[in-house]
């Protein structure tokens, strides 16, 4: 499973928007892995920012 799969699980499971160390802590990713895919994903869509500093999935 590759990281950005792995941070979208994660959140969908915690059912709250996530901080990026919030969401290392739980998939057990080191925090620099977790910054990239976070940029990946905000460039694609994938996650918004409903809260300074937290994100969570988009709803698609």
């Amino acid at each position: 499973m590759n990281d950005k799969k792995l941070i979208l699980d994660i959140m969908k499971k915690a059912g709250e928007p996530l901080s990026a160390g919030k969401a290392a802590e739980l998939s057990g990713l080191d925090k620099k892995a977790v910054d990239k895919a976070f940029a990946e994903m905000k460039k694609d869509g994938s996650i918004v920012s409903p809260v300074r500093c937290k994100w969570e999935p988009a709803k698609k």
